[in-house]
């Protein structure tokens, strides 16, 4: 490579690094804008120019937005239903996938187009009709309208794992049925084991879709007492004619569970997205 061409790759690397470096600062601003809030007096929120250190550093806006209010319960509910929800959506998932990945059968294919066709429903309009099933069925004011439907497959997780299956030798699973291992023992002691990138993919996915999730809650659950995170802020912000520092304090610990999540799985995240060809 010539000097000409290393100065001009090297300019190019340089030019996209400071717009990378541009990009992260602007989008890191609302987060620094919420951290500063969550440690101001309430008269210092909205004070111009903005003043980004706190001064003084009110720590105690944390345990005055969670202690005025019943977040403890609210975590706990948040937990179940996330918790639920992602053992749901693996097991029928890992389930569903890997019978379109490796099952002959006739209208296999037409049936993988049309799981993958009820991606382009959008929510709005399954929204109705679900909730005169689940009032039929008595689940209006209990977590089952948030659970249930997970343990029947999620059909961008459905691909996403066939995907993953497909790149999957068969030759291993053909060594496995030569040593006898049944289909349900290759699933578990040779494919699931290969599969643990894809896995935790669609984990961080339905963790992040459980935790924040604020329609689904706010049409299924009316009690106090039921309710999420994402619905206890709401309320909160409701009840305390919008303490924006004790606000701020609140959706900073409830989104620190999301990020904590994503930093242990990135390394796992981005090898599977990477093997199943959906980067870019």
């Amino acid at each position: 490579m010539t000097t000409t061409n290393r100065g001009r790759l090297l300019l190019k690397n340089s030019l996209i690094y400071v717009l990378l470096a541009i990009g992260s600062l602007v989008m890191l601003v609302p987060f620094a804008w919420m951290l500063s809030t969550s440690l101001k007096e309430s008269y210092q929120v909205f004070t111009w120019p903005p003043k980004w250190i706190p001064d003084p550093v009110k720590w105690s806006n944390y345990k005055t937005a969670f202690t005025s209010l019943p977040f403890g319960q609210w975590f706990n509910n948040t937990i179940i239903i996330t918790v639920l929800s992602i053992i749901g959506a693996v097991v029928s998932c890992v389930i569903v996938s890997y019978g379109f990945a490796r099952f002959k059968a006739r209208g296999r294919s037409f049936l993988f187009i049309l799981t993958l066709a009820t991606m382009m429903l959008p929510d709005t309009v399954t929204m109705i009709p679900k909730f005169y099933m689940f009032t039929k069925f008595g689940w209006i004011n209990t977590f089952y309208p948030l659970i249930v439907p997970l343990f029947f497959g999620k059909a961008y997780f459905v691909f996403l794992l066939r995907q993953f299956f497909m790149s999957i030798p068969a030759d291993l699973e053909e060594a496995a049925k030569i040593d006898g291992a049944s289909t349900f023992g290759i699933l578990w002691r040779v494919i699931l084991p290969l599969t643990v990138p894809a896995i935790v993919t669609i984990t961080i996915f339905q963790f992040n879709d459980s935790w924040k999730d604020f329609m689904q809650p706010i049409l299924y659950l009316s009690k106090p007492e039921l309710y999420t995170l994402t619905l206890g802020i709401n309320f909160f912000k409701s009840q305390n004619n919008v303490q924006w520092n004790y606000l701020m304090a609140a959706s900073m610990v409830t989104m620190l569970p999301s990020l904590l999540f994503y930093f242990i799985g990135q390394k796992y995240f981005v090898e599977s997205i990477t093997l199943t060809g959906m980067k870019g």
